[in-house]
């Protein structure tokens, strides 16, 4: 338990810290005094000041947050008890500053995504086309066996037509279903008839396939490369997380509880069984975390970095500032609802993990 609650707890402070950082640094780069930082949410545990900032360790470890001075109100008397400096409010500074101030956790989040991709490819290897489709195993009692196809015989022609990829090969087996086909490999010709109602997660002939190699570029070229493949890896997890956000909306409107939503028990198991897996898969886990961070934030609800940008938008098109504390009430309502939403989804946690038959390996994990 300790080693699992100990790795959780530095995976949940990498994305908090850094998402936090950005928001911290840009402010201080723009003059805005940084009252507090911290982790979690309050009642405060520990504190300590350093120069101007108090730094803090809360109670509830979900988050965190950097306080500026004069962020949501402008009366003297109500900023942590400090005399209230303009210059160095948050408030009194232009939109500009306040939009890349707030847009700051989101870009360290994205960035932290990136990296963490870009480790993983510098040490795993870049992924490329071979020209060639593979075959990589063989399912029991299915054509390809009975065809005497092994792993690692290539595929060259179907039906005399030349495949070069894995798509290529699929497209043209469906076309094929219950007729005899002739595919030529690297050494031989063999005759399979394809199924036309393969079981469950077996395709039409029984094999996995793939047509992509690992390459190992220089040592000094693989930051590069990584970099680049990480970049493409954090755009593809972007899309997926806004078309999941879109279907989470979508089954709220037709009145039906989203799926495939975790809370902080489903992030612990998922992170344990990560950690499990090597430091690797641990990596591209904090990686993906970060980007559903990213564009968790971005969304306009209160108490979200996407919700202080729909107040800096309302200002401009409205021409006049929100009452700062009509705004402040508005964000403590919406740090309400999303606590109350976190334990909801900590409870459908839970139930989910009871009914695939997975709590007791859970309850394992937690007493361990």
């Amino acid at each position: 338990m300790f080693w699992s609650i100990l790795i959780f707890l530095a995976v949940l402070s990498i994305l908090v810290l850094v998402h936090e950082l950005g928001h911290f640094w840009v402010a201080k780069k723009n003059g805005i005094w940084v009252e507090e930082f911290g982790f979690g949410i309050p009642p405060r545990i520990f504190s300590r000041k350093v120069g101007e900032t108090i730094y803090s360790l809360n109670l509830l470890p979900f988050g965190g947050f950097v306080r500026l001075h004069g962020e949501l109100t402008d009366d003297p008397s109500a900023s942590s008890g400090q005399v209230f400096k303009k210059d160095r409010a948050f408030l009194t500074k232009s939109k500009l500053i306040k939009t890349s101030v707030i847009i700051a956790g989101v870009v360290m989040n994205f960035l932290l995504g990136i990296v963490a991709f870009a480790i993983v490819y510098s040490f795993s290897g870049i992924p490329k086309e071979s020209g060639e489709v593979k075959v990589l195993n063989i399912a029991t009692n299915s054509p390809a066996q009975d065809a005497k196809i092994i792993a690692g015989d290539i595929i060259k022609k179907v039906d005399g037509e030349e495949v070069k990829s894995v798509s290529e090969f699929v497209a043209k087996i469906e076309t094929k279903k219950g007729k005899k086909v002739v595919l030529e490999l690297q050494d031989r010709k063999v005759n399979i008839t394809p199924r036309i109602e393969p079981p469950p997660d077996e395709g039409p002939l029984g094999v996995s396939i793939s047509s992509t190699e690992i390459y190992f570029p220089p040592v000094y070229q693989r930051p590069f490369y990584g970099a680049y493949y990480g970049t493409k890896e954090a755009i593809f997890w972007g899309k997926n997380v806004i078309f999941g956000f879109a279907n989470i909306f979508t089954d709220l409107f037709k009145g039906q509880a989203p799926k495939d939503i975790s809370g902080p028990v489903g992030v612990f198991a998922i992170t344990t069984q990560a950690a499990k897996a090597g430091i690797l898969s641990l990596i591209n886990l904090v990686g993906i975390i970060s980007i559903n961070l990213a564009i968790l934030n971005i969304i306009p609800f209160p108490a979200l970095d996407g919700g202080r940008l729909l107040f800096i938008l309302i200002e401009g098109i409205a021409g006049r500032k929100v009452v700062p504390k009509i705004e402040a009430a508005i964000h403590t309502v919406g740090m309400i609802i999303l606590l109350l939403l976190i334990l909801a989804i900590t409870v459908h946690d839970i139930r989910g993990l009871i009914s695939a038959g997975s709590i007791s390996g859970f309850l394992e994990t937690m007493i361990k």
